[in-house]
């Protein structure tokens, strides 16, 4: 009966365990899709007064060139309107870039707390601290 007892609490906290990894993979990849859209966003994004200017003045590219304040403008602006958002815990952003001025760059930040071992781990943590980066290039 003992053994029998002891056994069950095992699974049980083996279950829980599963459980609380598999929530804070699920937020991580919520955060990396979250990225994926704020990179993509920011890589589509331009200014088209400089874009459409370029065409009329010889001699210049017609490649399309971000700049890190529109990157961050576009990454700010697409958190803001997303619901996705909400969803994380303590979302921020890290960086919001472009190093070659055709690729945007994003890193997010977020905490993850998982649900059922959050009592247990509570005295010793805040959450588990997520970071992913993501990139998108801008084409013509």
């Amino acid at each position: 009966m003992l053994l029998s007892l002891g056994y069950a609490v095992l699974a049980l906290l083996l279950v829980l365990a599963i459980v609380s990894a598999s929530s804070v993979h699920l937020e991580r990849k919520r955060l990396l899709a979250l990225a994926d859209l704020a990179a993509l966003e920011a890589a589509d994004s331009l200014d088209e007064t400089s874009y459409y200017g370029r065409a009329d003045t010889p001699g210049t590219d017609s490649l399309v060139r971000l700049s890190p304040e529109s990157v961050r403008a576009a990454v700010d602006a697409h958190l803001v309107s997303s619901p996705a958002s909400g969803r994380l815990s303590d979302l921020r952003v890290v960086d919001a870039t472009t190093p070659d001025a055709r690729t945007a760059e994003v890193t997010l930040a977020a905490v993850a707390h998982p649900p059922l071992l959050s009592w247990f781990l509570a005295p010793w943590s805040d959450g588990i601290p997520l970071q992913v980066t993501a990139r998108a290039r801008a084409d013509d």
